[in-house]
């Protein structure tokens, strides 16, 4: 079921690596474990962002290309609104973790469900669940459910460690873990990694593939002043942060012929949330649609 399938793309206007041979590092991460370690430590104190993004869209619906302002907070609370070359607010999507919402402004039409993949994807047009989302939109990894002795870790010549999960239902997911240049020669509790690819894949059909790439560090958000003064300032949602991020995150569907990319304008770390930031109401006079699928 797609009941709003083009409208991703319908909102935004109509818009290979050479061989190497890397060493490992001089201390290699011994298992998937310590590896998984190493990667959450580089955002522990990190929760969420906000950022204004260029995202382009191919499918077989054509390609669509646009701003995005976002929301995205651990685990799961996700906010995106595609924004007109206008500034004009064209949608929005929330989801609280457990409530899905998309206000098609345009149509005035308003669905609703559980942030499944399937609904993620019918606005996003690239089906992911908003869990996975969020992750790969703070320098992250949605990582699989799986039993630890069956998790295993090697180098590849490309210059990253592949680090291989499986979990229940015959799903597999493959993580792409690049040491920062300057932590090469240092004892592995001490690297810092970050990732740079995520492979999902379900009885040997890719559910997608990520790349992150132009990796930067990110400024701490400010609070939010009133600017009637009337409220007092509304802190930033966690501790300081100044982390590094992907600038630009890919992700494809192979099998559907789908792919998103998106690229971060501006992004601070930690923002302030307003109440109903992930979560809105029916506007006024909109149609309001269950999204059921699965």
């Amino acid at each position: 079921m797609r009941p709003f399938a083009l409208t991703f793309a319908a909102l935004l206007s109509l818009g290979g690596a050479a061989c190497t041979n890397v060493a490992p590092p001089r201390s290699p991460i011994p298992d998937a474990a310590g590896a998984l370690g190493r990667l959450h430590s580089a955002a522990e104190r990190c929760t969420g962002v906000q950022a204004s993004a260029k995202v382009d869209y191919f499918g077989d619906e054509g390609r669509g290309r646009g701003d995005v302002w976002l929301f995205a907070s651990w685990p799961a609370r996700l906010r995106m609104d595609v924004i007109s070359p206008f500034g004009v607010n064209l949608a929005t999507l929330t989801s609280d973790g457990s409530r899905f919402g998309m206000a098609d402004l345009r149509s005035k039409t308003f669905y609703v469900g559980e942030p499944k993949a399937c609904a993620i994807g019918q606005f996003t047009q690239v089906p992911i669940p908003a869990h996975a989302l969020v992750s790969l939109l703070r320098g992250q990894a949605p990582i699989l459910q799986h039993a630890a002795e069956t998790a295993t870790i090697e180098w590849d010549r490309h210059g990253y460690y592949v680090v291989k999960l499986s979990g229940a239902d015959d799903t597999h997911e493959e993580l792409h873990l690049e040491p920062q240049p300057d932590d090469l020669a240092k004892p592995w509790t001490e690297q810092r990694v970050r990732i740079v690819g995520v492979v999902v894949r379900q009885h040997d059909d890719v559910l997608y593939d990520a790349e992150m790439s132009d990796f930067s560090t990110a400024p701490m958000a400010a609070p939010r002043v009133d600017p009637d003064g009337l409220d007092a300032p509304t802190p930033p949602s966690g501790p300081n942060c100044t982390a590094e991020l992907p600038r630009k995150i890919h992700v494809r569907v192979p099998s559907r012929g789908q792919d998103m990319q998106l690229r971060f304008e501006k992004v601070t770390w930690n923002p302030p949330l307003p109440a109903g930031t992930f979560a809105q109401a029916v506007p006024q006079g909109s149609h309001v649609v269950p999204v059921e699928c699965r």
